[in-house]
């Protein structure tokens, strides 16, 4: 069963998902995210990973890196500024990700789908070890989310290193 969001949080959780299908065109791992602030949507992003060729270009690094631009031009504090943030993203945030809202004490997450390759609760339980206070809502679009992830890794990734499978004694 699907986890209960109200009106508004499904409106930016739609973002997100808005934000995932662009990814999905742009040949980057379909993840959507946008950070809340006062009910207002102050970061958006997208996985630009393979655009950027940096490994850590996540949709969560890009609003971050947003977020923090806009404090600094609008001479926020940073620290309590987070503390009010609501992240929705429609993957549930990777390991590094989800340490980096951990640490920087984002209010809460609310993502689709789990990670079950690299997330930070169902790979590793992150929180276990970090302690944080941020609330965690999980489930809403999930299966959206995991059929984003699915056409995406039918295709070829073009931006993957070569395969080194061995075939009959050889590396390839």
């Amino acid at each position: 069963m699907e986890p209960l969001l109200t009106k508004t949080e499904q409106e930016f959780m739609e973002r997100a998902f808005q934000h995932a299908y662009e990814a999905l065109a742009a040949q980057e791992v379909p993840v959507g995210c946008i950070f809340v602030h006062n009910n207002t949507e102050i970061a958006f992003g997208r996985n630009t990973v393979n655009q950027t060729k940096n490994a850590t270009r996540h949709a969560e690094i890009n609003c971050i890196e947003q977020v923090t631009d806009y404090c600094k031009t609008n001479n926020f504090n940073l620290i309590d500024f987070f503390k009010g943030v609501t992240v929705f993203v429609t993957v549930e945030p990777c390991i590094m990700c989800i340490n980096a809202l951990f640490d920087l004490q984002v209010q809460t997450i609310v993502f689709g789908c789990r990670n079950d390759r690299f997330g930070g609760r169902t790979v590793f339980d992150v929180a276990g070890v970090v302690h944080p206070k941020t609330i965690i809502k999980g489930g809403f679009r999930a299966d959206e989310a995991m059929n984003l992830l699915k056409e995406f890794y039918k295709g070829v990734n073009p931006s993957a290193p070569p395969s080194k499978v061995k075939v009959r004694g050889k590396k390839t």
